[in-house]
């Protein structure tokens, strides 16, 4: 078959465009090389809402961050996932630098950034008592907040799905070539065609854009290195706590997590991997010794894991979302790095205006505009958990005790609109192996689910899909 739209990516940018264009009359279908969505740079992020203030005035990277922000409450309730706007600080430590926060808030009033002000010592003190003593002052952003990015993207390609659209995983896009107004796609899985194509491959949309245009593009892998601490540490501050930005983006942050952590990060370090998400002691390093200039005594003996994400940076610091000039029907997401989180609901809506042009789509008259995530018995009164139990007792039955998730919910998890199919896909949607154990002792009962429920033999179980394998043989003749 033709498609009429074949998307490259299940990233956050790739979900959110899915939705907007399955609003559509239209045969959609995303192309993913991982074994689920949320599996490049919409995983390892800083989770942050940002309110608008950086990017350049008139720049789309603005528009779309601003128009993100204000979409994002009312999606959170529609698509049900975590989403709290808590505000964020720009922390000024040095009075001769109080210019370019004024500079901040002035670029953040012309973005169109709404209850922008400047807070002085004696109120910042007031608002966050952990910031730094050498403090003057700092720019508020009552608009910032912060949200969970995996549930938000599965969330994203769950309402997709239930819209009709297709999605294969493990589909690697080798090759592409437009023949009589069809794109002729070659993946890992066999030929595809579609009329329209999305490239919204992330670190890799400079690859797939470079296959079919003559315009060529450079996407540059910028990778930054994140500590996330134990829920003890949550309440160090209440709202995401930057330094004044530099030319490498927004700093080392220091923020709550939407369920209870603390992150810290990132760096940001230009490489030429674009599978680079290794930490390294070095960056590691730097992530804790540059959070105390913002924050005094983050209890950094609390951190519980460490890991690295990939920023599609573009040279020009600028989001590419359009049709390419010399390819019709070939629409570009590219360059989205941050804000991209904050902007995927209007990235969505934009690249879907675009196909909606190109294709000249007609709308749908039973668009599903809402998605319900899995139970968490914890939201339940305890006659609500009892009477759940008795139906199902799987709800009873906590796997992960770190972060108190039952076998109920992993279930959910596994047999929902593109369920997980590995640990991490678990973990993504139940936050089973999160906690300060980081999987130590629930993952084998979580494996046990999954070969159980996918008819699969436990060494076929991998924590991320392709050969990371967890069980390699045993060390018996039988068992």
């Amino acid at each position: 078959m033709v498609y009429d739209v074949i998307i490259i990516g299940a990233g956050v940018s790739g979900a959110a465009a899915a939705r907007e264009i399955s609003r559509y009359q239209a045969s959609v279908c995303v192309l993913e090389k991982e074994e689920d969505v949320c599996c490049g740079t919409s995983k390892a992020n800083s989770a942050i809402v940002h309110a608008g203030y950086d990017a350049e005035n008139g720049s789309l990277m603005a528009r779309l961050n601003v128009e993100g922000n204000r979409m994002m409450e009312e999606l959170a309730k529609d698509l049900d996932f975590e989403f709290i706007r808590n505000g964020s600080l720009v922390v000024c430590t040095e009075e001769e630098d109080r210019s370019k926060l004024l500079k901040l808030l002035e670029r953040g009033k012309k973005n169109g950034v709404e209850g922008l002000r400047i807070v002085e010592r004696d109120e910042l003190t007031a608002m966050e008592p952990n910031i730094s003593d050498e403090a003057v002052a700092a720019l508020y952003a009552p608009t910032g907040g912060i949200v969970c990015p995996f549930h938000l993207n599965i969330a994203l390609a769950e309402n997709a799905c239930a819209n009709g659209v297709e999605f294969k995983f493990n589909t690697e896009v080798e090759g592409m070539e437009k023949i009589d107004e069809v794109f002729r796609i070659k993946t890992s899985q066999g030929t595809l065609q579609a009329r329209c194509v999305v490239n919204a491959a992330g670190v890799y949309a400079d690859k797939i854009h470079n296959m079919v245009s003559e315009k060529k593009m450079t996407i540059i892998p910028r990778r930054g290195d994140y500590c996330l601490l134990d829920k003890t540490a949550g309440g160090h501050v209440k709202r995401t706590i930057f330094a004044l930005p530099n030319a490498f983006g927004k700093g080392v942050l220091v923020s709550p997590t939407v369920h209870g952590n603390l992150i810290v990060g990132p760096t940001a370090m230009d490489i030429e991997d674009k599978e680079g998400v290794n930490t390294t002691r070095a960056e590691l390093d730097e992530v804790t010794t540059k959070c105390a200039r913002t924050v005094k005594n983050v209890p950094l003996r609390q951190v519980i894991t460490s890991f690295a994400g990939l920023r599609a940076h573009e040279e020009g610091h600028e989001f590419i979302i359009g049709e390419a000039d010399d390819v019709p029907g070939f629409v570009d997401c590219a360059g989205i790095e941050s804000p991209g989180l904050t902007s995927s609901p209007a990235i969505g809506c934009m690249v879907a205006d675009i196909v909606k042009e190109i294709l000249h789509l007609q709308k749908k008259e039973d668009f599903i505009a809402t998605r319900k995530r899995i139970l968490n018995p914890e939201t339940l009164s305890i006659e609500e958990r009892n009477e759940l139990i008795k139906k199902q007792p799987a709800y009873g039955n906590i796997i992960c005790r770190c972060e108190m998730v039952t076998e109920g919910e992993i279930l959910d998890a596994i047999h929902r609109p593109l369920g997980a199919r590995s640990l991490d896909g678990v973990k993504r949607r139940t936050r089973a192996g999160m906690g300060r154990c980081q999987a130590g002792f629930c993952s084998p009962r979580t494996m046990e689910i999954l070969s159980r429920e996918l008819k699969m033999d436990v060494q076929e179980i991998t924590k991320s899909g392709g050969k990371s394998v967890i069980v390699v043989g045993t060390n018996k003749d039988s068992l």
